[in-house]
């Protein structure tokens, strides 16, 4: 099978040693993602919400890059700094995925790699 990778042209990729996205076959990995511009600006700081729907359509161009659609998103991550968040970081969720409903995990982490990102999502998509 075929490997592609995905890049969304952070330095960290090279540095850290990761793609965005991986497609082998008809399966699509996205790595975590976080809300931060193309450069490198936070998007929506301290409100977890906005956080969520921007990583989510980014996370859905980047499916679409690989060839997959929303409805082949068959799992999501959710890592979170402050559980209490939870509904509106599951709003926000659902607003992309009610008719979806992939399998999802949310859990909160005592921080993630900047102290301006509130959520941190990760997705697999299988296209059938």
């Amino acid at each position: 099978m075929k490997r592609q990778k995905f890049s969304s042209n952070s330095p960290w990729e090279d540095k850290v040693g990761y793609s965005r996205a991986i497609r082998v076959g008809n399966i699509i990995e996205l790595s975590g993602t976080v809300a931060v511009d193309d450069c490198g600006n936070v998007v929506g700081a301290g409100k977890a919400y906005e956080q969520t729907k921007y990583i989510i359509n980014k996370i859905l161009q980047y499916i679409e890059k690989a060839g997959g659609k929303k409805e082949h998103v068959v799992r999501t991550r959710i890592f979170v700094t402050d559980i209490s968040q939870w509904e509106s970081i599951g709003r926000a969720h659902g607003e992309f995925f009610k008719d979806v409903k992939p399998v999802t995990t949310m859990v909160e982490v005592k921080s993630l790699i900047s102290k301006d990102y509130l959520v941190e999502i990760e997705a697999t998509a299988i296209i059938f």
